[in-house]
Order: C-alpha cells, then sequence, then structure tokens
C-alpha cells in the first residue's frame, strides 16, 4: 500500500470520528459516518484505518441498538438509564478510537 493511499484512509477514518463527534448534537450525521464506512471499507483494506472502519462500525451499530432499546424503555423509566449509558459508551469509543488513530495505532478491539 503506497503512503499516500495510507495518509487518504487516515483522512477518512478521520472524517468518520468527527461525523461520530458532530452526531452527538446532529444525529444524521453518525448515519453519514456510516455510509462513508461502508462505501470506502475496500479502499481502506490493508491500512491502519482498516481496523478504524471496523471499529467505527461497531461503535454506530452498538450505539443505534443502544438508543433503540432505551427509547422503547424509557417509559418504564429504565430506558433513560440505558440511555445515558449508550452515550457515555459512544462517547468512550469515539474518543478511544480517535486517540489512537492520531498517535498511528490501530482501533482496538472488541465491542469496548
Amino acid at each position: 500500500m503506497a503512503e499516500g493511499d495510507d495518509k487518504k484512509a487516515r483522512d477518512l477514518a478521520q472524517l468518520v470520528y468527527i461525523l461520530q463527534a458532530v452526531g452527538f448534537f446532529i444525529g444524521i450525521t453518525w448515519i453519514v459516518g456510516a455510509i462513508v464506512n461502508y462505501v470506502k471499507r475496500d479502499d481502506v483494506r490493508g491500512t491502519l484505518a482498516q481496523s478504524h472502519f471496523d471499529w467505527q462500525i461497531r461503535t454506530f451499530w452498538g450505539s443505534l441498538a443502544g438508543w433503540i432499546v432505551g427509547a422503547i424503555t424509557a417509559l418504564v423509566l429504565i430506558g433513560w438509564l440505558i440511555l445515558l449509558a449508550v452515550g457515555i459508551w459512544a462517547i468512550y469509543r469515539v474518543v478511544k478510537g480517535w486517540l489512537a488513530l492520531n498517535d498511528g495505532r490501530p482501533a482496538g478491539a472488541g465491542w469496548i
């Protein structure tokens, strides 16, 4: 993989982290970030950004599932705790992944 390709891939991962961070205020950017991940997934294969794309995709789907469960159960109050926990978890994953990318390290493994 050429160095220029790796830089482009890292820039795309950076863009998605920005979209996810903005998504805490404007939710639609989470979806835009996920679309970028899926459309450009083949382009980042074999680069550092590949692990970040996988991390970002798992963060998107895990957050979406948690937000849906939290919203449905909010009527019985436990949902508010679920929404809080999912929000903290999502912030943690965006920050952890973004810091790893800036340090030139692959994203962490697993859901946490």
